[in-house]
């Protein structure tokens, strides 16, 4: 109930000043039946209903126009002190109001400025209209001490309204940033997981393209090697079903513990990497230069996929019997270059064509830092160069034989 009363008063301001108007009525109709030491109540009566009225009436506009409001409901209190009223906190209440409205809505420069005249005006006219001085002190101090009062409160609450909005500000501005942290996030898992898919199964699909056109071919002219290239054929086709099995399931898994989690592949599983060429017509040869050393987890998987779609790349779009890897260990860096001498096409996305070999292999060494190069060579055949930045060597490594 409450929660709508402040939606309905947020979306309606008017009816809280009227609202305002209308207690304020109330309040200070009986402050004309007040007076110091027994001092007689002025008469007639009515011009002090009226100025009271109209103060109150004022207030309705104290959210729009402080200024004016604070005008209207000080001359009001100014004529009833020189009509002989005695300035009592319920007579003051409207000029009290205005002055609230003043701090809250303008600088706290003006609000002292509005007060300040407004006591010096009021006491003045209350010294005029007063002169024989009974219960004139304890009036003149009242008055002061009583117009004073809305100021303090007026800035608090504009203060309090500014700290809560740049706090809504800041809350804002806070989800909007987790919500796009959180997008990007997702973005990045997404290209993650579908370099990861790609890279799985075009290898084993390349493969099994090749061993299955070889087993064609040979199938009327040597049944024998066909039969055996056949069984080379439906290990490729297991070995990615596995694969492809255990990607999947590492991303439907939650947080189960108990999930079996295959080691990732890395560099030492590039002999047999190469090997899964051969029954493709492919021979892979490795070599190593510089001392190698122990790669991070995301460095190694990153290494062993380059390599691995680089070499697909050759059995898919390329009539080389033979290709090279070499690894290049220097202070900081590991070299990655594959190359073959075919004289076939080169791979469509070798030219920024559609295809994601070329892109996947680009983003994982950006990823990492690195930098990836890929083109014809001068005489013939296709180049892939990759840098992969490496953490610095620990004295303990360098001391190991």
């Amino acid at each position: 109930m409450l929660s709508r009363w402040q939606r309905y008063l947020r979306a309606h301001p008017w009816a809280v000043d009227v609202t305002v108007a209308l207690v304020l009525v109330f309040i200070s109709f009986p402050g004309l039946t007040v007076s110091v030491d027994g001092a007689p109540i002025p008469a007639p009566r009515w011009p002090g209903f009226l100025l009271t009225g109209i103060a109150c009436a004022a207030l309705a506009w104290a959210r729009s126009r402080p200024r004016a409001t604070a005008v209207v409901t000080v001359a009001c209190a100014t004529a009833l002190a020189a009509l002989g009223y005695t300035l009592s906190p319920l007579l003051l209440a409207p000029a009290m109001v205005a002055l609230f409205f003043v701090a809250l809505r303008t600088s706290q420069k003006t609000a002292y400025a509005y007060t300040v005249a407004a006591i010096a005006i009021l006491v003045c006219t209350a010294l005029i209209a007063s002169p024989t001085g009974e219960g004139l002190g304890q009036e003149i101090i009242g008055t002061a001490a009583w117009l004073l009062l809305p100021v303090p409160l007026g800035i608090t609450a504009r203060l309090r309204a500014a700290y809560m909005e740049a706090a809504n500000a800041r809350a804002e501005y806070a989800e909007k940033t987790r919500e796009d942290e959180a997008r990007h996030r997702v973005a990045d898992e997404r290209m993650r997981i579908a370099r990861e898919l790609h890279d799985v199964t075009a290898h084993h699909l390349a493969l099994a393209n090749a061993q299955a056109g070889t087993v064609i071919y040979l199938m009327d002219t040597d049944p024998g090697k066909a039969r055996t290239m056949a069984g080379d054929l439906n290990g490729t086709i297991v070995a990615a079903l596995e694969e492809l099995k255990a990607t999947v399931g590492l991303l439907r898994q939650a947080d189960d513990p108990e999930s079996p989690l295959e080691p990732a592949p890395g560099l030492a599983q590039l002999p047999g990497l190469a090997g899964s060429f051969r029954p493709a017509g492919l021979t892979v040869s490795i070599t190593t230069e510089g001392e190698p050393q122990p790669l991070p987890a995301g460095t190694d998987l990153t290494a062993y996929r380059i390599i691995q779609e680089a070499l697909t790349n050759v059995t898919k779009h390329a009539s080389a019997s033979s290709a090279q890897v070499r690894l290049t260990y220097t202070s900081g860096r590991l070299g990655i270059t594959v190359t073959n001498d075919s004289t076939g096409s080169p791979p469509p996305a070798a030219d920024a064509g559609p295809g994601y070999g070329l892109i996947g292999m680009r983003e994982r060494a950006l990823s990492l830092g690195g930098q990836l190069h890929a083109g014809h060579r001068p005489a013939s055949g296709f180049e892939v160069v990759t840098e992969l930045p490496l953490p610095p060597r620990r004295p303990d490594q360098d001391q190991n034989p």
